[in-house]
């Protein structure tokens, strides 16, 4: 798309934001394959009209306010901009709480008792309370390192996560045991904390900056991968080299990313060792998180996996391009539409009548739970790993 955007004016990230405008040429190849579109119809609200309109307001030719409630349902611009009272607050909640496991479960924790007056609350404080299980599970701390089985294969570093770490503190041990049937030891640096890539799903690039910080000094690049088991955050730290561009920890940054990989993607390229069969047949509904898939362009490797266990078919969810509505923060901010688009998916799983959904995101897990739970319809929801780890448990 032709553009006359002064693009010396937009700071270091500025190319990078202009080049995907360039890239545009108003197809509409995007349209069917953009979930708030096909849920509003509205050629504003898909991929080639925020991009014509962000093109527009950085020409300087449409006011922001114009352009941020269509922004808003999708990606976000946030040093420009002022937030209602209550939209303020809500941002603040999320951003000083997610990336912190230790203040996420004390949130969540004082959220059961906000579940008790729920009804009376904003939309957008329901929306978190109804994300809320109503247990934690157990917090089990992660060792310093996790030996391999047999013969070692591979040495990758494990990032442990923030929001999985209260939500499903499980999926990191899966982690660690299925690297370890495949020869393969984990470091888990101590000190690492949140990628930032919620940070910067928010834009909010310089607390995003600070964390990341934080996770560069700790980890030693001297191993064969660095380990996520959360999409989020393996889009977001391979996208460290746009994030730190043109700072003095640019380079340092941009090797942390291209060590980072998605767990089926390593275990894929690695070759796992064949699984035993699960103890009965079971339909498995495979759900690409918009992370792993759009972001990262994975989407074979997790299938292949699951494939690989005997008893275990996998299915396909109609429309299942499409977003599931979790998008980081995106169902705590846009809480109506968020929940049109995750009931559409949930519609479609259940004609699939798999028993149950594996994917490789927390957020979607958790959206998607809610959805299938809200139509009664509440079948078990796993990371992919943990179905490996189930056949390699025997079960």
């Amino acid at each position: 798309m032709q553009h006359t955007i002064p693009v010396e004016t937009l700071g270091l990230q500025g190319p990078a934001m202009v080049e995907a405008i360039e890239k545009c040429v108003h197809c509409g190849i995007c349209l069917a394959t953009c979930p708030t579109y096909m849920v509003l119809g509205n050629e504003s609200d898909s991929p080639r009209g925020r991009i014509f309109l962000m093109k527009e307001n950085l020409e300087g030719n449409v006011a922001l306010d114009a352009v941020l409630p269509f922004v808003d349902r999708c990606v976000r611009a946030e040093q420009q901009r002022r937030r209602p009272p209550l939209k303020s607050v809500t941002r603040v909640l999320v951003k000083e709480t997610l990336p912190y496991p230790d203040r996420f479960r004390n949130a969540v924790t004082a959220g059961k008792l906000g579940k008790l007056v729920a009804r009376a609350m904003p939309a957008e404080f329901r929306a978190m309370l109804n994300l809320l299980p109503g247990e934690l599970p157990r917090f089990a701390p992660l060792p310093d390192l996790y030996p391999a089985v047999g013969p070692r294969r591979a040495r990758v570093a494990l990032l442990a996560g923030c929001v999985q770490q209260v939500l499903a503190p499980q999926i990191a041990w899966a982690t660690l045991r299925v690297l370890a049937q495949n020869g393969v030891e984990t470091v888990i640096p101590r000190g690492q904390g949140c990628c930032g890539a919620l940070s910067m799903h928010i834009g909010e690039a310089e607390q995003a900056r600070e964390l990341a910080r934080q996770n560069l000094a700790v980890f030693d690049l001297d191993v064969d991968a660095i380990i996520t088991n959360a999409a989020g955050c393996g889009s977001g730290m391979q996208e460290y080299q746009f994030l730190f561009a043109g700072l003095p920890e640019a380079e340092a940054a941009a090797a942390f990313g291209r060590k980072a990989q998605d767990i089926t993607v390593f275990l894929d390229q690695l070759g796992v060792k064949p699984p035993p069969p699960l103890p009965e047949p079971i339909r498995i509904a495979y759900h690409d998180a918009c992370h792993l898939a759009h972001a990262q362009g994975v989407t074979a490797p997790p299938r292949r996996l699951l494939n690989a266990i005997p008893n275990v078919t996998v299915v396909e969810i109609p429309e299942g391009e499409l977003c599931c509505g979790s998008a980081g923060t995106y169902n705590m901010e846009q809480p109506e539409l968020a929940a049109q688009i995750g009931e559409r998916k949930a519609r479609h799983i259940i004609a699939t009548g798999a028993h149950a959904v594996a994917t490789g995101n927390i957020g979607c897990m958790t959206q998607i739970r809610t959805q299938l739970a809200a139509l009664g319809k509440p079948i078990p929801i796993w990371h992919t790993v943990e179905v490996l780890d189930a056949a390699y448990a025997g079960g």
